[in-house]
This record gives structure tokens, C-alpha cells and sequence, in this order.
């Protein structure tokens, strides 16, 4: 039983007595319960939200807005210090590693012990300003399409190097997959209806309905920036649909899914508090 319906049964139980005894008062006081975090953090004194590997739509660069959304609610809510810098480019920079990785083992018939990227591709180019190599095509629709960037996070020379840049930091990346959804079929629904008398009710009736909407799928990857090593990894689901007739921006939706995502993100990193509430007889 979660806390919150333990309150319910509670409160509703104690109302019976009084209402039974006639005789006694109560009174409801707030409570709040810890939850402990799910990792040890105190050997960090700050965060770095470098970057995801996003795709799926292209109304919503998932990327930028999931770290502009984290490095937010970390600056008031986590005990770390939050890294301003570049947001990595992950994909592109996972392409790179991937292309670098295939041509040496094609040249020369032997698997490389690590083609590391350096992290100076998220960043401007020196005054020399040399010709920009062609960038790699990162067209990620599915969550097949984000499996083929998925060593990056293994690369633990490339994460160190990272974490070097930036004094030794908890690193915070993963990927965001924000898809399109279609839904037909049919749903229950609340219709008013009214008797020969005028007398109104409420009736579910199974009507067939169209509706559309989005899959939230982010995985959140922190790794230790002194290591380059994983040291925690979790991935959620989220979806909502909307009828056909309702026009809701993807990036509001967007937003909507992360919601329901934020609390489990934030309780990863730093003890966070339920709210409730107890009856207590005087």
C-alpha cells in the first residue's frame, strides 16, 4: 500500500469512529517521509549534464531541452554544483567514434583497443579555423537506430578525458527517444444522458475513437568522471494521447511526459520527501 492511500484509509477509518462515537475530536497533522537516494554521491562536489543521443521526432531537439530541463532542476534540488558548458553534440560524436572504429578494423584487420573522440568536437574551432570535416548522418527514428551509438557510453577513456575538462564531476548523459504515437480503438467514455423526466445521469459508453500523441523513453547514464566508468543507468517510459481533435505542441507534451519523469530522476541523486498527512484522535 503506497503512502498515500495508506493516509486515505486511515483518515477514512478514523472519520467512521467519530461520526460511530459521537464523542471524540480529531485532528490531522502533515508528515513528510525521506526517501534515501538511490546512489552515493557525496564524493562529488559537482555535475556535468553533458549531452544525449535524441531522436524520433524532429518538432523537439531532445537533447538541448532535456539538459536545459536537468541542469535546471539540479541547480534547486541536488546538492551539486552545475557545470555551464557547451551541450555535446553525443550522436554526432558517437557517429564519429563508430566511422573511426569500422576504418580501423577494415584497414587493418585488427580491432583497436579504444578510437577515442576527443571532447574538443563540441567545441569552436581554434583561430586557424580549419575546414570542418563533414559531420555524419545521425537519423535516429527507433530505439534500433539509438542501439548503433550505444558504445560511446562504454568508452571509458573518452569519458575520463571528459571529466579531466571539467575537475573530475558526476557526468549525467543517456539517450532520449521522443516518438510519435498513433492509437484507434475503442474507449469508455462519460456521456450525460437523460431520462423521459428530464432527470440527468452519467453513463460510460464504448465509442470508437482516433487519438494521437507521444512515447517518452529517456535513459539516464551517470558516470564518475574520475573512472570514466558507469556507475548507475535507468531507463522509463512514458506516453499520452490525446484525441484527434485536440492540437497539443510536441514540446509541451514533451514537457508533460518529463514531469512525470523529473521526481525518479532527482531521487537518484539527492534524498527527497513525500508529503502526506495523519488523523490522530485527541
Amino acid at each position: 500500500m503506497t503512502a498515500r492511500s495508506a493516509a486515505a484509509a486511515s483518515s477514512f477509518i478514523v472519520a467512521c469512529a467519530f461520526a460511530l462515537a459521537g464523542c471524540a475530536g480529531f485532528y490531522e497533522i502533515p508528515i513528510e517521509t525521506p526517501i534515501q537516494p538511490k546512489m552515493d554521491v557525496t564524493a562529488f562536489q559537482r555535475v556535468l549534464v553533458a549531452g544525449f543521443i535524441s531522436g524520433g521526432s524532429d518538432d523537439v531537439d531532445a537533447n538541448l531541452e532535456t539538459v536545459r530541463l536537468l541542469r535546471s532542476q539540479l541547480r534547486s534540488k541536488s546538492p551539486l554544483r552545475v557545470i555551464e558548458a557547451e551541450v555535446l553534440p553525443l550522436a554526432e560524436i558517437a557517429a564519429i567514434e563508430a566511422d573511426a572504429y569500422a576504418a580501423a578494423t577494415t584497414s587493418t584487420g585488427v580491432t583497436p583497443i579504444s578510437p577515442v573522440p576527443t571532447a574538443e568536437m563540441a567545441k569552436p574551432a581554434s583561430d586557424a579555423r580549419p575546414a570542418e570535416p563533414k559531420r555524419p548522418e545521425t537519423s535516429i527514428r527507433n530505439e534500433k537506430d539509438l542501439a548503433k551509438y550505444d558504445k560511446i557510453f562504454a568508452d571509458v577513456a573518452y569519458w575520463k578525458k571528459l571529466g579531466e575538462e571539467y575537475q573530475t564531476p558526476l557526468i549525467v548523459t543517456g539517450t532520449v527517444l521522443f516518438t510519435p504515437h498513433q492509437a484507434n480503438g475503442f474507449q469508455m467514455v462519460s456521456r450525460e444522458v437523460y431520462d423521459a423526466y428530464g432527470r440527468r445521469s452519467v453513463v460510460p459508453v464504448r465509442t470508437y475513437m482516433e487519438r494521437k500523441g507521444f512515447i517518452l523513453q529517456p535513459r539516464f547514464v551517470f558516470i564518475d568522471g574520475r573512472t570514466g566508468a558507469i556507475v548507475y543507468s535507468e531507463t522509463f517510459h512514458e506516453e499520452v494521447l490525446y484525441p484527434n481533435s485536440q492540437s497539443v505542441p510536441a514540446l509541451s507534451t514533451y514537457f508533460e511526459l518529463m514531469d512525470r519523469v523529473m521526481p525518479s530522476f532527482l531521487s537518484t541523486l539527492s534524498a527527497q520527501k513525500i508529503r502526506g498527512s495523519r488523523v490522530l484522535l485527541k
